[in-house]
């Protein structure tokens, strides 16, 4: 694949007012959007529609308002969903038989960012040749059809109630959450108004917060970022539970009654152990970070278990390639192919509060068999032009860590994405080897090969 321009591994995103996050870049990427999609779009037979939805910032107004006009100008149709959850958009698309959707957010990002992103027909990403040619359309001429063919934009009124009713629909019919307190955090964030209704609906009571968007203050001290908010007021409350979601609600985090947090690996592996009382489990795709105790449970259960790069879009394509319906990342971005395309907050809570009742268990002891394994990681320097991949000493001392550990842990070495640092990581089944590997990996000198 040659290198991408302008998308990154989940379409645009930056900061407000920079090269891609401003009104003029919309406009020429909904143009080239709109171009592209009109041409592949069902052989070339009616008018393509898209639906746009967009989360709390301030700036989804200006950015919903550019692609809109460069989506028009290329004969295409608009769907406003407004504000929902990047899942709902995924929904709706499918739901509608729309040729594409497009999220306007930066997930768990501040509100300064914004980013871009697009769903194919199917609900899930596009397909990179189609990336490709939107890319190459954004940097040629502007234009626009003639008046007759202008494309036109409605609002879709009930486009919460019809994503409410889509997640209700993924908790069994057969149980209901009466009885159930729970804190729901939404992070000020896309489901400020639809992540406590699902809950309420299905019989919980709810007591919501990050429910109070101005514009300015998505995922700010609150939401799945900083889940320990969460726990103060699940406490206070007396509550049994709370779900904390990200700014587009893709992302899940949960704490019980005592204020104790369950990471997306813990919530990944109720949901997978209840699937497998229902039915057999092929496998789970995790990433780089997946704990290595998820990895040797999932081993002993006889379910394969396979990593992908850090990125929820890298395990959906993991799960395609192995046929695979579940998956998920440390971070909370879970994946059930069997009930959404796309990774969802809300319906993944749901698939373990379904675990809950189905085993009239609490949530410590349905991760009872779950030993998570220390996890010890440092950040060092990585100076221009250093092959860390091939540094004799390094890779001699992981080698000398991993037979030290055998099947009693593992190492990991990465590069950041975004900062010139090498993340060296060592898991063990205790404490005191993990920190043992890090520091031989922390004696190389990688200045000297």
């Amino acid at each position: 694949m040659t290198q991408r321009k302008y998308f990154g591994t989940d379409g645009v995103r930056g900061e407000v007012g920079g090269p891609t996050i401003n009104a003029e870049f919309a406009l020429r990427l909904g143009y080239a959007a709109g171009r592209v999609l009109a041409s592949t779009h069902r052989g070339g037979r009616g008018r393509p529609t898209l639906v746009i939805g967009k989360d709390t910032r301030i700036s989804g107004y200006m950015l919903e308002s550019a692609l809109e006009a460069g989506l028009s100008a290329a004969g295409v149709d608009v769907l406003l969903a407004g504000v929902v959850p990047t899942p709902a958009v995924a929904y709706l698309t499918r739901a509608l038989r729309l040729a594409a959707g497009i999220v306007i957010s930066a997930s768990h990002n501040p509100f300064q960012d914004n980013g871009i992103k697009f769903f194919s027909a199917q609900g899930m990403k596009l397909p990179d040749e189609i990336e490709a040619q939107i890319e190459q359309a954004i940097d040629e001429p502007l234009g626009c059809v003639g008046s007759a063919a202008l494309g036109r934009a409605r609002r879709i009124e009930d486009s919460a109630g019809r994503y409410i009713e889509f997640c209700k629909s993924t908790f069994p019919n057969e149980l209901d959450l009466s009885g159930v307190s729970m804190v729901v955090d939404a992070a000020n964030g896309a489901a400020y108004h639809i992540a406590q209704h699902v809950f309420r609906e299905l019989g919980a009571e709810v007591h919501a917060i990050g429910c109070a968007p101005d514009g300015f203050n998505i995922n700010d001290g609150v939401g799945a970022m900083h889940p320990e908010h969460l726990a103060q007021v699940v406490k206070e409350r007396g509550a049994h539970l709370g779900i904390a979601l990200d700014g587009d609600a893709d992302r899940l985090q949960m704490v019980d009654g005592d204020g104790r947090l369950y990471n997306g690996d813990e919530l990944l592996y109720v949901i997978v152990r209840e699937r497998m009382s229902q039915h057999p489990v092929a496998g789970v795709v995790g990433t780089l970070m997946t704990n290595f105790g998820f990895e040797k449970q999932m081993k002993e259960l006889g379910v394969g278990f396979e990593r992908a790069k850090v990125g929820d879009r890298y395990v959906l394509e993991g799960m395609q390639n192995k046929g695979w319906l579940y998956g998920g990342e440390s971070s909370g971005h879970l994946l059930c192919l069997d009930r959404h395309t796309t990774g969802d907050g809300i319906i993944a809570a749901l698939q373990v509060l379904t675990a809950i009742r189905r085993s009239e268990k609490s949530l410590s002891q349905l991760v009872d068999g779950l030993k998570m394994y220390p996890q010890k990681m440092v950040n060092v320097p990585l100076a221009p032009g250093v092959d860390w991949q091939n540094h004799t000493g390094l890779q001699q001392a992981r080698r000398e860590v991993e037979e030290q550990l055998g099947e009693r842990g593992r190492v990991l070495i990465r590069a950041s994405g975004t900062e010139p640092k090498l993340r060296l990581m060592v898991e063990a089944e205790d404490a005191g080897l993990a920190e043992q590997g890090v520091q031989q990996l922390l004696a190389v000198n990688l200045a000297n090969r």
